[in-house]
Order: C-alpha cells, then sequence, then structure tokens
C-alpha cells in the first residue's frame, strides 16, 4: 500500500540513506528512533513536503515521489499539533473540506463522524486557545481523517502528554487503525511500540537496522543498540560448548539450554529473570555468581541494580525488595538464574 524503495537525502551533516520500507493496508507500523535520526523528516518525504535526492515513494503501486501533497493520500499530524488558533474545532476540523465539492449537509456529517470518534463532539463550537494538550492532539487527528487518508503519519504524537492523556490517546489510535486507517507512527518510545503496533523498524544513523513484526524484533535484537533501545540491557556476544555452557562476552561462563547445538549468537537475559539476594540461595538454578553492586536506578515501579559479575548484569526488583534486602551500592550480593531463563540468538 505504502512503499520506499531507497530513499537518501542529505540535509547539511544530516541524512538517510537507501531506506526502504512497505506498509500493508491496515498495518500500524512504528518507526523508533533517538531524537535527530531523521523520523520527521521520513514522514515529510511521505507526504510530499520534502523530496529525496533518490529513490523512490509508491501508494498503490504508484509513484507518487514527484506528486504534489494534495494528491497524496496521506494525513501528516505533527507533534506541535499545527492548530488554527483563531478557528474554533469545528472549523479546525472542516478546513481540509473547503476545496471539496460536497454538501454542506454532508460535510456536517463527515465533521460529526471524526469529531465523535476523537470523543471531542463536546469541544466543536469551542475555540483552541484553551484546549488541553490531549484535546488539541484529537482535533488535530479528526482533522486529518477527515480528508479520508489511506494512511496517517503520526509524528511523536504522544509525545508531550502526561501519562493520564497517553492512555486515552493510545486507545483512540488503535480504534482508528482498526477502523482500516493504516498509521506510520514515529517516536523515540520503545513501550509505545509494544502497545500500538504490529510492524516496528529501528532508525539508527541514518539507516534502517533492523525491522520486521513487532514481537520478532523484541524477542531477537539483532545487535546490541537495539536490545538496548527496545529496553533490553543484559544483550551479550556468547561462544556455546557442546555441554550447554557458553562464554559470554569472551570472559563469563554461564550454564545454557542449547538444544540446538548453536555454536556463536547471542543471548538475553531479562532483568525480572534473575533473583538477586545477599546470600547465595539454594535453588533450581544452574548459575549462582557473587558479585559487587555497582548502581541502584530508582523507577516509577520497581528499582534496577547494576552488577558486576565478571561482566555487568541488569536486575529488577521491586521496591519492598530493595527495602527488605537492604541492597546497597558498592556491596556484595548473589544472583542467581536458570539456564531456561536464557534467550539464545543463532
Amino acid at each position: 500500500m505504502l512503499k520506499l524503495k531507497d530513499i537518501s537525502i542529505k540535509l547539511g551533516e544530516f541524512q538517510l540513506k537507501n531506506i526502504n520500507l512497505e506498509l500493508n493496508k491496515g498495518d500500524y507500523y512504528v518507526l523508533l528512533g533517538k531524537s535527530g535520526v531523521g523520523k520527521t523528516v521520513l514522514l515529510e518525504i511521505i507526504a510530499g513536503l520534502i523530496k529525496p535526492d533518490s529513490g523512490k515513494v509508491f501508494q498503490n503501486n504508484l509513484d507518487i515521489t514527484r506528486e504534489k501533497i494534495q494528491k497524496r493520500k496521506v494525513g501528516i499530524v505533527f507533534q506541535d499539533y499545527s492548530i488554527f488558533p483563531h478557528l474554533t474545532v469545528k472549523q479546525n476540523i472542516a478546513y481540509p473540506l473547503k476545496r471539496k465539492k460536497i454538501s454542506n449537509s454532508d460535510k456536517d456529517e463527515l465533521i460529526n463522524k471524526y469529531a465523535s470518534l476523537a470523543s471531542i463532539k463536546h469541544l466543536l463550537n469551542r475555540n483552541t486557545q484553551n484546549l488541553s494538550g490531549g484535546e488539541l492532539q484529537r482535533v488535530a487527528l479528526a482533522r486529518m481523517l477527515v480528508s479520508n487518508p489511506n494512511c496517517l503519519l503520526l509524528d511523536e504524537p504522544l509525545a508531550s502528554l502526561d501519562i493520564q492523556l497517553k492512555g486515552g490517546l493510545r486507545n483512540l489510535l488503535r480504534q482508528i487503525n482498526q477502523s482500516g486507517v493504516t498509521i506510520l507512527h514515529v517516536t523515540h518510545d520503545y513501550e509505545e511500540a509494544i502497545a500500538l503496533s504490529n510492524k516496528v523498524a529501528v532508525l539508527h544513523d541514518g539507516e534502517i537496522i533492523q525491522k520486521g513484526l513487532t514481537k520478532e524484533v523484541f524477542r531477537k535484537p539483532a545487535n546490541e543498540f537495539v536490545a538496548n533501545f527496545t529496553g533490553i540491557k543484559n544483550f551479550f556476544v556468547a561462544e556455546f560448548t557442546p555441554i550447554n555452557t557458553a562464554k559470554i562476552n569472551g570472559t563469563l561462563e554461564i550454564n545454557v539450554s542449547n538444544k540446538d547445538e548453536i555454536k556463536k549468537g547471542k543471548i538475553i537475559i531479562r532483568g525480572e529473570e534473575i533473583i538477586i539476594s545477599n546470600n547465595r540461595i539454594e535453588s533450581s538454578a544452574t548459575n549462582n555468581f557473587k558479585g559487587k553492586i555497582k548502581q541502584i536506578i530508582p523507577y516509577l515501579t520497581n528499582h534496577e541494580i547494576i552488577i558486576d559479575i565478571g561482566v555487568d548484569l541488569s536486575v529488577v526488583i521491586s521496591d519492598e525488595s530493595l527495602q527488605k534486602f537492604k541492597f546497597k551500592e558498592k556491596s556484595e550480593a548473589w544472583v542467581s538464574f536458570k539456564s531456561t531463563a536464557i534467550k539464545i540468538i543463532p
């Protein structure tokens, strides 16, 4: 439905190199990347606001690379909403219909339809100056949807919203996608990708370094950058032996469950799968190591402990466990994890 083939562009020191991406009808595709890697530039190329140096953009198998903005069946919603402050909510939503040859009653029907979908019908006669960020984003989405785009391009749509507003807007984006609208959503937040997308691509240094089904990319990151960026801290290069052991990062030897007899690859150990204690505990875990706590990092609902066991290991524990065991930085502790908790990537 939407296809990018070998898209490249250079803007000063910044560049995108040979971007290839394909969205099928009904996809919710998330483009993940840090700030400044070119996610917004890519959206602007698709929308026709910027022309690439090379490569092509196809929509429904038609080359639209040099097509005028008005003739592309795409809608783009920017992070800053771009709402007209001198117009009411209704006038903002109606704006794309100005040049359409449809009756006023049909216009009103479309406005009411998308205002209802965005849960802002009660705001139609309001001025936009006093609306919240979440309300403004809903107005921007309704304004784009009223023009019936084949594909909706979203530039960090949740970035400036608080946690409560994010939840409501996520539900709205799911509804929009489920109604048949294909979405390409750019963000630096991997949790948004998990919550919303069926496919994901990771952009780094101007190139897509991994793409595919969301579950596959998150389960099998291609390299350390993707692993770290998608929230996986314990990602190691490994060499395996025939006796179900592995040497990680060339140093530490651990027990693994290598049923496929892989010789070289990478391993992932999720922080939630690791037990940390003050003393060695007797359990079915085959991996037990003593180490020194380097850092204790607080988060909203838990803590991350970085412990040096020959390699730095990230362990996730609850606030209650931290208080109970009184872990402190620079103190010694034991970690244990089962061989079956280790995910092996060939």
